[in-house]
């Protein structure tokens, strides 16, 4: 079905977030998306993206097809953005996702968070990252996951663990905080838990979470064979979320389950912005080492990007599945 689905180019570094971001909204806007991976060249690495006098000489060439301005064109970030803007000036139609950190009248629409804080006629805001998250997913996830789970205590409470990064600090000693806690959790509120640590996860706080949940009533994915994450967000009857991640605690919310976010030493003005937003929602509390559940309902607002991109293409709405 994806031949015949209208082509997306997409700009962005080959990682793991950008394509989920990217790739998530092509996809429920009902277009099929192509990966064009963004390397930056030599000492451009070291300039921001918004200085760069000729943005596509300051990347390794993108190899478009020669029809590349009768397709929509999908950029992300800075770096993204730059090329995005200079492709769109050669008659590109061009769709930024997050902050370009350039005027978003060099676009022809702009996808960000609001606590990006920018604003535009042609500029869209969701509260929460784009992502590929959807119903369906979910169900066959359930469907493939839940026996496997089933050996677990209910309520099952999935833990997601992210990573230090410029902001947040995620090494040993906050991993072993963060067991103590989990592992107060199981026997106050007689609770199973599956974690799943990330890409970014530092080993030594894989170590100090494999040793303090190795009881009968918690499994810890040795990220070895068929990855669980999208079975612990089917399957979850609560979920735990480390504070440092945006997209994980996006794709949380995105579920049925009540969602607790656990603090990390550190600090971010436009995280806190995003936490807030959905605190408001009443979609996610803090973690204080406790199971705590309330009435929630699935936030997503890729449904919302999606439909900005089909009506802005002139493409009609489309059910989300």
């Amino acid at each position: 079905m994806a031949a015949s689905l209208p082509t997306a180019s997409v700009i962005a570094a080959d990682l793991a977030g950008m394509r989920s971001q990217t790739f998530g909204l092509a996809r429920r806007a009902g277009l099929d998306p192509h990966l064009h991976a963004l390397t930056v060249r030599g000492i451009w690495q070291h300039v921001p993206a918004a200085w760069w006098p000729a943005p596509l000489r300051a990347v390794m060439p993108l190899h478009l097809d020669a029809d590349y301005r009768d397709h929509p064109i999908i950029s992300i970030g800075g770096s993204g953005g730059a090329v995005g803007a200079a492709l769109r000036r050669q008659g590109a139609r061009v769709i930024q996702v997050q902050n370009p950190r350039l005027s978003p009248a060099r676009f022809d629409l702009v996808i960000a968070n609001r606590h990006d804080r920018i604003s535009g006629p042609n500029v869209v805001l969701t509260r929460t990252a784009l992502h590929g998250v959807t119903p369906a997913l979910l169900d066959q996830a359930r469907r493939e996951w839940a026996p496997f789970f089933a050996r677990l205590p209910r309520p099952l409470v999935a833990v997601l663990v992210g990573g230090g990064n410029g902001r947040f600090r995620l090494g040993r000693a906050e991993g072993a905080s963060l067991a103590t806690q989990l592992v107060a959790m199981m026997r106050r509120d007689r609770v199973g838990i599956a974690l799943t640590p990330s890409r970014r996860t530092d080993p030594e706080v894989c170590g100090e979470l494999q040793r303090a949940l190795a009881v009968p009533d918690a499994w810890v994915w040795d990220q070895t064979g068929a990855n669980p994450y999208l079975g612990l967000l089917a399957c979850a009857d609560a979920i735990v979320v480390t504070v440092d991640s945006v997209s994980m605690i996006s794709e949380a919310v995105a579920t049925s389950a009540p969602v607790m976010v656990a603090s990390l030493p550190g600090r971010s003005r436009r995280i806190g912005h995003f936490l807030q937003d959905l605190m408001q929602a009443g979609r996610i509390r803090p973690f204080a080492g406790r199971l705590e559940t309330w009435s929630v309902a699935p936030l997503d607002d890729t449904v919302m990007a999606a439909e900005a991109v089909r009506h802005h293409l002139g493409l009609a709405s489309v059910e989300q599945q």
